[in-house]
């Protein structure tokens, strides 16, 4: 359920921070994956409200061009096929779903690891029971939005089953745990800025596709760490759809109603307070997110002492004394310049600010890390 902390989400950084006032420039029973999902698409999920207004945001994702090749789709060759397993051969591929053969869990339920007969490997998340009523909506919505999305950084559909009192939805099978497992030291080796870095960008390119180049603009909902596979050569991709909306689809649209959903923590003020959602809620979680990712916290840390509970709140104080370096994961060792820190800093801040007309778009955000990036390659070529 959702969690609110007080007053967390409504610092207003816009009186402090000099990043704002930069300009906007800088910155079926048993089914394989079918090829035109229209049909499921009338089963998605839509909230209690599920009118659209109009109103000051983002233009619309309707007109744009075609995406450039920093934002193309994943190759041929690097997609799985579709795949058709019945209940029994999932039933027998995971033992029964048997514990042992459990790799993680989540909201909409848990997940499994299947081997196929020619040795490749899937990820089978399967409802659980106890929300089964509530589930049957967020699981049509998800195999509806990924039936309709084709990219490198975003979790591969494969196939799923609708069958009896199962809701079991496959997808391609991503080796290497979540950012938030590697961020909590379970997986052995931290990871370096540089991995970091590209971690980020990862997951923005993953979301200006949704936003802005997938058939209808999709807004996610639920970007946080733990939703954010990582491949065995650090690449990232972004998974659980269960949250995700079609955005608006009109011009004259910025903005749909609709109920709350996400994580507490991630979750935009502007849309916690008013049920509107836009693509720039999306882009809120990510400026918290840049946030894990560079300090290992979560966005609360409630065992913490009251001045370091909320990260944003945190990082922002240090932010503000010049001690962005304090920001850094301890166990990240490695000197990185103030400069580039700051500049990472700055847009996350950028992202996460409590008004939405203050916050960047996704493939602003991507092409503001592209120069992160660069002035970081710099730096460590001075140091070297």
């Amino acid at each position: 359920m959702l969690g609110i902390v007080p007053g967390m989400c409504f610092v207003c950084f816009s009186f402090l921070c000099p990043c704002f006032y930069s300009k906007k420039k800088d910155v079926s029973e048993v089914a394989v994956l079918p090829r035109d999902a229209n049909k499921l698409s009338s089963g998605s999920v839509n909230s209690s409200h599920n009118g659209s207004s109009s109103g000051r945001g983002p233009g619309s994702s309707l007109r744009v061009p075609p995406s450039p090749s920093r934002f193309s789709l994943s190759s041929q060759s690097s997609r799985m096929e579709p795949v058709n397993l019945s209940l029994n051969q999932i039933s027998k591929m995971t033992h029964n779903f048997s514990s042992s053969y459990k790799i993680g869990e989540g909201y909409f339920g848990t997940v499994f690891k299947g081997e196929l007969a020619d040795g490749r490997f899937i990820a089978i998340k399967r409802a659980k029971k106890q929300h089964f009523a509530t589930l049957r909506a967020e699981f049509r919505n998800e195999v509806a939005l990924l039936t309709k999305i084709e990219h490198k950084n975003l979790v591969q559909l494969l196939g799923y089953v609708d069958q009896g009192k199962e809701r079991i939805i496959m997808s391609e099978y991503v080796s290497n745990g979540t950012l938030r497992e590697h961020l909590d030291g379970l997986r052995g080796k931290t990871l370096d800025f540089s991995q970091r870095l590209e971690i980020a960008i990862d997951v923005a390119h993953g979301l200006t596709y949704l936003h802005l180049y997938a058939e209808k603009p999709i807004i996610h909902r639920d970007v946080k760490s733990s939703n954010i596979l990582l491949t065995e050569s650090f690449r990232a991709k972004v998974a659980d759809f269960g949250f995700a909306r079609t955005g608006p689809t009109e011009p004259d649209q910025s903005q749909i109603e609709t109920d709350v959903r996400g994580t507490a923590g991630y979750l935009d003020p502007e849309y916690l307070r008013s049920n509107q959602l836009t693509i720039k809620s999306d882009v809120f979680s990510f400026g918290i997110l840049l946030l894990e990712i560079l300090s290992a916290r979560r966005p609360v840390e409630v065992n913490r002492s009251v001045d370091e509970r909320i990260t944003i709140r945190w990082a922002f104080d240090n932010y503000n004394k010049g001690q962005v370096t304090e920001v850094k994961d301890p166990l990240l060792k490695e000197e990185i310049d103030e400069g580039v820190l700051t500049k990472y800093l700055c847009l996350a801040f950028q992202c996460a600010a409590p008004t939405r007309t203050d916050r960047p778009v996704m493939k602003e955000v991507v092409e503001q890390l592209w120069k992160i990036r660069k002035e970081y390659t710099r730096s460590r070529r001075r140091v070297l």
